[in-house]
């Protein structure tokens, strides 16, 4: 099992040479910190695509924590609030390490210690932003414009760069009453301005004729890029480039028991999915499926659906938990039991439940557009599940309870 520290390599290193680049150099464009963050993007894909390419793993859930969390190194980009992010990033790695507690908490204490020593770094992290940089990287305001090849000098210093400094603090404010003995006094710019101001209407004789072929609105051509000349007397600095957009890869769609455990992944437009012969200790692994339908008959351990779109599960019995993470538009039947549904980061969940499953439990978090169909004389009644909550102080406790929505 990877150490905490193994986690941190690559992206890490780089970011602390870009920290130390920030003491020294002043801001650059938005194109040249996009090329400054291109080798913590770069570490930040691999560890990712490592998670995907191991899904079968015993320590799926620690790689899940570690993908699911490392975009957080991305915090040198987010402006004026990097903190929450990194906050939203850690809570992302808490969901997944609660599964590691939950398997070994019993059995094998250093993956106990692991997801100690892993949360942690975040909230050093978050602790250092909130010092340093709340409201974004704080450049230095005397140093030379920073850019790639700085970077690289940076970097070709060596892993025994000490730190980076904290950033100065800020000025003090000027002194209130430096200019009071010559307040009376006018310079000769302040009074130009003035006489210019006291010519009234006459002020716009001196304004520049603008011709036709030089008005935007009559000349749409001008108006597209590189279309338009620069004013002779303003700098002008070209925009930031988007990013250009990779189309999505493919995968090719998986349909398999792997041990005790059905895979059923990057499915697009099936709706003739079935497993049919299932076992009590068997789970089933729904992951990136899209307008896709899936039968789960007979009775099951537990179902986990993950990242899917415009997905349909019908199942007869689970006896643990049926899990819907980062999902949108699901629709869900239950034909005979089930005890426990959980709904995490997810847009649109319809849940239809049988007469035998309404004693289950629903528990959501971070989700929006859920209801609950309750079957009501051959036909089902839709009950919304709350999203907004209010929350009192009642005597020594905090009482929380669904907010009314007043018409």
């Amino acid at each position: 099992m990877a150490s905490p520290k193994d986690s941190r390599l690559g992206g890490h290193g780089v970011r602390c040479e870009l920290l130390a680049l920030v003491t020294m150099r002043s801001a650059c464009l938005q194109n040249d910190v996009a090329e400054l963050l291109k080798p913590i993007s770069e570490k930040i894909q691999e560890i990712q695509a490592f998670r995907e390419n191991n899904r079968g793993s015993a320590t799926f859930n620690h790689l899940s924590a570690v993908s699911e969390s490392i975009p957080a190194l991305g915090w040198v980009a987010v402006s004026p609030k990097p903190g929450p992010y990194v906050k939203e990033m850690n809570d992302a790695a808490t969901f997944y390490t609660n599964r590691v507690l939950k398997d070994y908490k019993h059995s094998d204490l250093r993956h106990v210690d692991w997801v100690k020593s892993y949360l942690n770094i975040w909230s050093e992290l978050l602790a250092y932003i909130k010092e340093y940089h709340t409201t974004g990287l704080t450049w230095s305001a005397t140093g030379p414009v920073a850019s790639t090849a700085s970077l690289q000098s940076v970097l070709s210093m060596g892993p025994g760069l000490p730190p980076p400094p904290p950033p100065p603090p800020p000025p003090g404010p000027p002194p209130l009453f430096e200019n009071e003995g010559r307040k009376e006094e006018s310079s000769p710019s302040r009074s130009a301005l003035f006489a210019q101001l006291n010519q009234g209407e006459a002020i716009a004789k001196g304004l520049r004729h603008v011709t036709d072929d030089q008005k935007t609105y009559k000349n749409p051509s001008l108006r597209a890029p590189g279309g338009q000349t620069p004013s002779p007397t303003k700098s002008y600095t070209p925009g930031p480039k988007s990013p250009q957009s990779h189309p999505p890869q493919r995968h090719a769609p998986v349909f398999e028991l792997e041990g005790k455990k059905w895979r059923v992944e990057y499915q697009e437009d099936r709706n003739d999915l079935v497993i049919s012969e299932t076992e009590l200790k068997q789970v089933a692994y729904i992951f990136q499926c899209n307008k896709s339908t899936l039968q789960i008959k007979g009775k099951i351990n537990s179902i986990i659906l993950d990242n899917c779109k415009k997905f349909g599960l019908v199942f007869d019995n689970v006896v643990g938990i049926v899990e819907v993470i980062n999902s949108r538009d699901i629709q869900m039947q239950v034909m005979g039991r089930v005890p426990t549904i959980s709904i995490n980061k997810t847009e649109g969940c319809h849940v239809y439940l049988s007469e035998e499953a309404l004693d289950c439990e629903i528990v959501s978090a971070k989700s929006s557009e859920m209801n609950v169909l309750i079957p009501q004389g051959g036909d089902y009644r839709e009950f919304p599940v709350p999203e907004q909550f209010k929350t009192t102080w009642v005597g020594s406790k905090l009482v929380t309870e669904p907010a009314e929505i007043m018409a």
